[in-house]
């Protein structure tokens, strides 16, 4: 008798100390997002301010669940819109911003047990903000190995680039070099050999993230021999 009774009663206290650790749950969540654009170590942010595309993880992290089930949604909304444009309920999520503008996104969190749920939402929404389109080229490059101006590429400054493509040719429209990284550019050589001066033509085609199309076709000029003190245009 005296067994069964420490066994009922240790089941009592087991289940009351269930009971109070689902009572005791206060659930919520420590959001984050860390943004990543180019070859950056993505960093732990509130807020965004920079170029596309860039690549956005979102994590909820959710706190003392104890024993609710989560429900997420986040909100992924244009600012001076109403609706947002995207909803994803998994617990962490990633996105790729590629249009310029500002963008807020939000979680919310249904935390369910049986009949009782207790909702969480962020206090203030996560701020990217998506600068506008910038691409320009020079007129002119030499690579005499000096370290200065040897390769032709996009100047810098460039920014929200989300597509690339640039091709050069030589007078008679032969193709000597592409490349599609913004970072890249040509060395002066082809078929392995150095160029020689002169002009040859670029065909460069670009999308900005504000869609904004750049379609450039330029003749560029090939300085091998340029000397300190010659002017070349930029």
């Amino acid at each position: 008798m005296r067994r069964l009774l420490s066994a009922l009663l240790g089941c009592f206290f087991a289940l009351f100390a269930l009971s109070v650790q689902a009572d005791d749950a206060n659930p919520s969540a420590m959001p984050k997002m860390r943004a990543t654009y180019g070859e950056t170590i993505g960093e732990e942010l509130s807020e965004y301010i920079g170029n596309a595309p860039m690549t956005a993880e979102f994590t909820a992290n959710p706190q003392t669940i104890g024993n609710y089930t989560p429900l997420y949604e986040w909100r992924f909304t244009k600012v001076g819109e109403s609706k947002p444009f995207l909803l994803r309920h998994e617990e962490n999520t990633t996105y790729v911003f590629r249009e310029s503008g500002a963008f807020t996104v939000s979680l919310l969190i249904s935390f369910v047990q049986g009949t009782d749920t207790i909702e969480y939402s962020m206090d203030e929404p996560f701020k990217i903000t998506i600068s506008e389109s910038r691409l320009e080229v020079p007129n002119a490059f030499t690579p005499n190995g000096d370290g200065i101006n040897d390769i032709f590429k996009v100047k810098d400054g460039y920014q929200s680039i989300v597509s690339f493509r640039a091709v050069i040719f030589d007078r008679w429209g032969k193709k000597l070099y592409e490349w599609t990284d913004l970072k890249g550019g040509w060395d002066g050589r082809a078929g392995g050999s150095n160029a020689p001066d002169g002009a040859y033509y670029l065909n460069l085609q670009a999308k900005g993230a504000d869609g904004r199309n750049y379609n450039i076709k330029k003749t560029i000029n090939l300085l091998r021999g340029f000397e300190e003190g010659s002017s070349v245009a930029p």
